[in-house]
């Protein structure tokens, strides 16, 4: 039996985001000080992990990057188990200095806000906790 052009092998596991920075160093502290990733660092590449999942930032310099255009609202995700957890995450951000792109808000899929890493990647924080309609 064939697989439907639509369907994802069984096998198939979404393993790793890769992306590239204007800064990596900074881009790799923000995400080492500031999300608890664990990081090695291999010349040109930092591979960093977060809970089982890979991310690796690219220097950017070395294709001519001194800045990277993101898509208009692409952002990557991070979800923390509780709308305290949030809260106290965006109160640490703020005293820190972080950029927000938008701030702590209640949505209809959770509590979340929305902020910049350096190089100007957008990171959503959010929980699922208080959710008005489940995504499960």
């Amino acid at each position: 039996m064939s697989q439907s052009r639509h369907q994802a092998p069984a096998t198939q596991t979404l393993n790793h985001l890769s992306f590239p920075a204007p800064d990596l160093e900074a881009t790799t502290a923000f995400f080492e000080q500031q999300l608890g990733c664990t990081v090695r660092r291999m010349g040109a590449f930092n591979f960093l992990k977060h809970q089982g999942f890979d991310i690796v930032i690219e220097d950017g310099r070395l294709h001519g990057l001194s800045a990277v255009d993101w898509p208009h609202n692409f952002h990557i995700g991070f979800e923390l188990p509780t709308r305290q957890a949030v809260v106290d995450l965006f109160e640490r951000f703020t005293a820190q200095g972080v950029r927000f792109t938008q701030t702590l808000h209640h949505a209809m899929r959770g509590t979340r806000f929305f902020c910049e890493a350096p190089g100007g990647l957008v990171i959503e924080v959010n929980t699922r906790e208080d959710a008005q309609v489940p995504l499960e």
